[in-house]
């Protein structure tokens, strides 16, 4: 089940078309009054007085009529009408299942295409074989046109709304998408923000303090939580046992909005029998739930035998630079 709502058309369309305008007049004076005692001449000049008067009157009343419907959302124009959808997928391309886009195409018998789909079935309806992607369907392409859609992150504070068509999108992108705790056992799931809150106030003894652009130390034997003081921001190291090496992932728990931002981390492991060290620097995911899979690309190898040294790893935000 979907909610949407349908704004009011700018072509002259709208609900105001359907409001019926009429003036108020003043209440006319007693016959009584007008005949008693008075000539053709005064008859004459009290009837343009009463007609001034009363137009006067009907201009005012007209006025405030008009400020009353332009104050009003059910009479005014740009009012939108709630609708709650049992089957959203009508909305959807019965071929391709994506949302439905302008133009819009039908075939004779009313089945619908998006204009992509008509190339791929080569103009041929797949429902009942008669020719499609000649015929706009312009009522569908006014509906999805005029629809409004809210994003599904919404409760968890998200108040955009967009068309149809472009919800896909936008929640790809949205920073509210909801992000799950790192804390092993922990079920909680929320907007990135209400996060980092989360992870601070019940889970201050499971993580590992840091500030931006000051090394810290880790262990690359097990999965390390680590919390920016000021910020906030949730990073997780983690290590994947494979032969004889250590895959050694660095992520930020957040979604991958622009509005969050990117970071980058530079990691140096110094083992205790060899000389040298091994040095990455790189720039971070952002994942919004943390697999236990071995990961299959943005990882660092270390040799099993450089664990017995320790390993200090530097978190910034922007480009990876600097050393730990």
């Amino acid at each position: 089940m979907a909610r949407f709502s349908v704004s009011g058309g700018d072509d002259g369309e709208g609900s105001s078309n359907h409001q019926s305008r009429k003036r108020q007049r003043l209440p006319s004076i007693d016959e009584d009054e007008e005949t008693a005692g008075s000539s053709g001449e005064e008859d004459e000049e009290d009837d343009r007085q009463i007609e001034s008067m009363s137009d006067d009157s009907e201009r005012e009343v007209s006025i405030e009529e008009a400020r009353r419907i332009a104050a009003d959302p059910v009479t005014s124009k740009e009012s939108s009408l709630s609708v709650t959808l049992l089957d959203p997928d009508v909305l959807d391309c019965p071929i391709c299942c994506e949302p439905l886009k302008a133009p819009i195409f039908q075939c004779d018998n009313g089945h619908l295409a998006c204009s992509v789909c008509c190339t791929k079935v080569r103009n041929i309806c797949p429902s009942c074989t008669l020719p499609v992607g000649y015929i706009r369907c312009r009522a569908m392409e006014k509906v999805i046109e005029t629809s409004r859609v809210s994003c599904t992150n919404a409760k968890y504070g998200c108040k955009e709304r967009m068309l149809y068509g472009n919800r896909f999108s936008h929640e790809k992108l949205c920073v509210f998408a909801p992000c799950s705790c790192p804390v092993l056992d922990c079920n909680y799931t929320g907007y990135y923000k209400d996060l980092n809150s989360h992870v601070r106030a019940k889970h201050k003894d499971e993580v590992v303090p840091f500030v931006w652009d000051v090394s810290v130390t880790v262990r690359l034997d097990k999965t390390t939580i680590l919390q920016e003081e000021k910020d906030g921001e949730v990073m997780v190291v983690q290590a994947f046992r494979g032969l004889h090496v250590v895959y050694v992932v660095v992520t930020c728990i957040a979604p991958s909005a622009r509005e969050v931002g990117c970071f980058s981390y530079y990691l140096v492991t110094v083992p205790l029998a060899v000389d040298g060290s091994l040095v990455q620097r790189s720039m971070m995911k952002n994942v919004q739930k943390l697999s236990n899979e071995q990961p299959e690309d943005g990882f660092m190898v270390i040799p099993s035998y450089m664990l017995s040294g320790s390993s200090r790893i530097l978190l910034g935000r922007g480009r990876a630079y600097g050393h730990a």
